[in-house]
C-alpha cells in the first residue's frame, strides 16, 4: 500500500485533519514524515490502527482507554474496559427507559384530561410525582465520524451515532469589539509555536494584572488547502489575546481590532474537534432564526485565506499561569459566525 497524505486519510475515513493531528500529539496515532513531502503521511499499519480507533470511539470508549488497549494488546484489559463502559451504557438505558415511561404516563394523563375536559396538573398528580422523584438522567454523548465498515452492525451503529450526535447545547453569543495582540505562525506545529509566542507576551507584559478578563482565541491562517471541513487546522495558525486599547505589542506580534459579532457557540474538550462539522450542520441545515456569516469581515488587517470561525480557550486566566497545565485537559468554545435571518 502506498503512503497516504493526511488529507487523503481525512477524506477516506471522514475524520478531520484536526482530529488526526491531535491523535498524533497524544501518541495514539503516529504518522510518517518524508523529507521530500510537506505533509504527514500514513502507511497501512497506521490506517488499520485508525480504523480501530474510530470503531472504539463509536462505541464511546474514551481516548485514554483506547490508548491502553492498543498499547498493551491485552485481551483481559480490553474486557475490563468494555465491561466498565457496558455498565455505564446499561445505566443510561435504564434512565432513558424511565423517561419513556414518564412520557407514556404524561400522554395517558393528557388524553384523559382532554376526554374528561379537566384542567391538567401533572405535578399535582401523586402517581406522576412518584415516578419523577425516582428519575436519574445521564447525558449521552456519541463522538467521531462515519463508520469504516460496510455491514449491518456498522450501519446500525452509524444510525445510533447520528441520532445521538446532534448538538443540543448550542448557545447564541455576542462577542463585543476587542483590541487584540495577534500571533501568527506558518509551518510545522503552527498552533504550538503561535501559542508559545503569545503566552510569552502575556507573561512578560504582566497582561493579566492589567486585564484579568483577557480572552484567548485561535483560528487557521491560512485555511487548509482543498479542504471543506470547518475549523480543521492547516500549516498556519493565528492566536489572539485581548489587551487594553492603549497597550503596544512587540514584533512579531501584531495589534489588531476585532469588531465583534454574533456566534453559534458549542463547548468541547480537546478530543472532540469533529464537533466542528456538527456545529456547521446546525448552522446550515434549515435553522429558522440564524444563518451563516462565514466570510463577514470582523477584524481589521484580515488575511484572504484566514478561517472565519474561532476557537476560544476557556479558563485562559488560570491555564496560562499554571506551569504544569496539561493541554490535553483544555476546554474550548467552538464559535461559528452567524447573523439573524431577515424575516420575509
Amino acid at each position: 500500500m502506498e503512503l497516504l497524505t493526511i488529507s487523503q486519510v481525512s477524506k477516506l475515513l471522514n475524520v478531520s485533519t484536526r482530529t488526526l493531528r491531535y491523535y498524533e500529539q497524544i501518541g495514539l496515532l503516529p504518522s510518517i514524515k518524508k523529507e521530500e513531502y510537506a505533509y504527514r503521511t500514513y502507511d497501512e499499519a497506521s490506517i488499520n490502527r485508525l480504523e480501530q480507533i474510530i470503531i472504539l470511539r463509536k462505541l464511546r470508549i474514551p481516548l485514554k482507554q483506547i490508548t491502553e488497549i492498543l498499547k498493551k494488546e491485552d485481551a483481559v484489559l480490553a474486557i475490563d474496559i468494555f465491561q466498565e463502559n457496558l455498565k455505564e451504557i446499561n445505566n443510561e438505558i435504564s434512565a432513558l427507559s424511565t423517561i419513556r415511561k414518564i412520557l407514556a404516563v404524561f400522554i395517558e394523563k393528557l388524553g384523559s384530561a382532554i376526554t374528561e375536559k379537566k384542567k391538567l396538573d401533572l405535578l399535582g398528580d401523586a402517581e406522576v410525582l412518584k415516578v419523577v422523584e425516582a428519575l436519574a438522567v445521564t447525558k449521552i454523548k456519541f463522538k467521531e465520524d462515519k463508520s469504516v465498515e460496510d455491514n449491518k452492525t456498522a450501519n446500525d451503529l452509524n444510525k445510533a451515532n447520528k441520532e445521538l450526535n446532534a448538538l443540543k447545547d448550542i448557545r447564541i453569543v455576542y462577542i463585543p469589539p476587542l483590541t487584540v495582540a495577534a500571533s501568527q505562525y506558518t509551518g510545522k506545529d503552527s498552533e504550538m509555536h503561535s501559542g508559545e509566542r503569545l503566552d510569552k507576551f502575556v507573561r512578560e507584559s504582566g497582561l493579566l494584572k492589567h486585564k484579568p478578563d483577557a480572552r484567548h482565541f485561535g483560528f487557521n491562517n491560512p485555511m487548509p488547502p482543498r479542504e471543506t471541513a470547518y475549523g480543521t487546522p492547516s500549516v498556519g495558525y493565528e492566536v489572539w489575546v485581548s489587551i487594553p486599547e492603549d497597550m503596544e505589542v512587540p514584533e512579531p506580534l501584531v495589534k489588531k481590532q476585532f469588531y465583534g459579532g454574533l456566534y453559534a457557540a458549542h463547548a468541547i474538550s480537546m478530543d472532540e474537534f469533529d464537533h466542528w462539522g456538527l456545529l456547521a450542520d446546525w448552522v446550515f441545515q434549515n435553522n429558522p432564526d440564524y444563518e451563516s456569516a462565514w466570510g463577514e469581515k470582523r477584524c481589521d488587517l484580515p488575511d484572504a485565506e484566514m478561517d472565519w470561525a474561532l476557537e476560544e480557550q476557556l479558563n485562559f486566566f488560570h491555564n496560562v499561569q499554571d506551569p504544569n497545565f496539561n493541554s490535553e485537559k483544555m476546554q474550548l468554545d467552538l464559535l461559528f459566525p452567524i447573523k439573524k435571518k431577515v424575516q420575509q
